[in-house]
């Protein structure tokens, strides 16, 4: 009986023992299974990379990484007019030549972030803010291909007005549309480019040959403006607005701020009462129409030059459209064989 009963005891001991380890092995998993879910999320990403190259993942140099992408680049630029230059240092720059987590396990080589029009993938690494959302691509190829397609938005549509190898130009507009954060962007991308002569794979265009392809690339941009969405703008440098007014920061120009608020260069130079047509930086302007325009003593006059000093972020094409003046005319006054310009620069604008 005695030796009945330390047996059904036993039993009892052992149940509890085992109950006891199988809720320990519960509170384990529950305790794992609440980790982050942006890293869990990128655990799932790197492990489905791992599998797609078998771990063989491509180490790059700077000069292996320009010869496997230099030809994308060069198509890039024939279809949009984006340097091949500017392509490859930022696909340099942003990916460590290939090489960082981002490129390497979501084949993303410019650090283009997810916006509310992605319907992709997420890979999180702490940027602008902490656990930022940036794109997966399934190949290198479709990260280069996105890249050109991203720049078609109403912000960097300037850019598209510029000479097929004017690298510099496009660094510093860029950085002035708010692509980067980092105040030396232009900078290092030109350092890049003349260290290891990228500009060589650029290629200049004839005249029509511009023309056309800024009016291919400025409709499809213009397509895209409706679905473009608040997240899509720049947060980089966000408007200094204060009710209707705005403070004039570093790269405005009256005709950037006309297009940017909805208004034409007459409008904006007549109701801030702007006479000669110069904007400073820490200027407040007026930037909304008043109904009755009687609230602005002495109105200014219609801006109508006939000298224009070319400004930051000016180009011929833009300059021509807004004075209403036609390419070939405005380079005859001018007596130019090409379309470069430079800041200071005057201009003719009509006789």
């Amino acid at each position: 009986m005695t030796f009945r009963i330390s047996r059904f005891l036993l039993f009892i001991l052992s149940i509890v023992f085992l109950s006891a380890c199988s809720s320990k092995k519960k509170i384990v998993k529950t305790s794992s299974s609440s980790g982050s879910t942006y890293s869990q999320n990128n655990k799932q990403i790197e492990k489905g990379a791992t599998r797609q190259t078998k771990g063989n993942f491509t180490s790059y140099t700077p000069q292996t990484y320009i010869e496997r992408f230099k030809h994308i680049a060069i198509s890039s630029m024939n279809k949009y007019g984006i340097p091949a230059s500017i392509t490859l240092a930022q696909g340099i720059l942003e990916s460590g030549n290939g090489n960082s987590d981002l490129s390497k396990y979501a084949n993303n080589h410019f650090g283009i972030k997810c916006t509310s029009d992605w319907k992709g993938k997420g890979y999180y690494k702490d940027d602008d803010k902490k656990d930022d959302c940036f794109r997966v691509y399934s190949n290198p190829e479709e990260s280069y291909r996105d890249h050109a397609e991203f720049l078609k938005r109403k912000r960097y549509a300037f850019l598209f007005e510029l000479d097929k190898d004017d690298y510099k130009g496009w660094a510093r507009g860029l950085k002035q549309a708010g692509y980067a954060t980092n105040p030396r962007y232009p900078e290092l991308l030109i350092s890049i480019i003349e260290r290891y002569s990228l500009h060589q794979y650029d290629k200049k265009e004839g005249k029509i040959e511009k023309i056309k392809r800024e009016d291919r690339v400025l409709a499809d941009i213009n397509k895209n403006i409706p679905k473009e969405t608040v997240k899509d703008k720049t947060v980089d440098a966000p408007p200094a607005l204060e009710g209707d007014y705005y403070y004039v920061v570093k790269g405005d120009t009256p005709y950037s701020l006309s297009r940017r608020f909805g208004l034409t260069v007459d409008e904006l130079l007549q109701i801030n009462q702007i006479y000669d047509g110069n904007i400073k930086i820490g200027q407040r302007l007026l930037i909304k129409k008043q109904l009755n325009t009687s609230s602005y003593p002495g109105k200014a006059p219609a801006y109508n030059p006939t000298i224009y000093t070319v400004a930051p972020g000016d180009t011929l094409y833009s300059i021509s459209k807004r004075f209403n003046v036609s390419l070939e005319e405005l380079m005859q006054l001018n007596y130019m064989t090409d379309n470069n310009i430079k800041v200071g620069q005057e201009l003719i604008i009509r006789k």
